[in-house]
């Protein structure tokens, strides 16, 4: 189910990031094909989104964002 997270980084030049949220302490690993959006997907520092998230690991975060959107889940 999804639920609100916040962007805490976000690496243009590699398509990946961590978002923060409560059910995922310590970050959740986020890669670009997991944001649903049109065009060149991205995120920002800061954004809130919401995320799916699914058990990791992933480059040591033990969460990993199976779904993100902008807008309502």
């Amino acid at each position: 189910m999804p639920e609100r997270g916040v962007v805490r980084f976000w690496h243009d030049d590699e398509g990946w990031g961590v978002i923060d949220s409560p059910s995922a302490p310590g970050g959740c690993w986020a890669g670009f094909a997991a944001i649903e959006m049109p065009g060149f997907a991205k995120l920002h520092e800061g954004q809130q989104v919401w995320v799916t998230i699914g058990d990791g690991p992933q480059d040591g975060y033990d969460y990993l964002a199976e779904r993100i959107t902008l807008d309502t889940p």
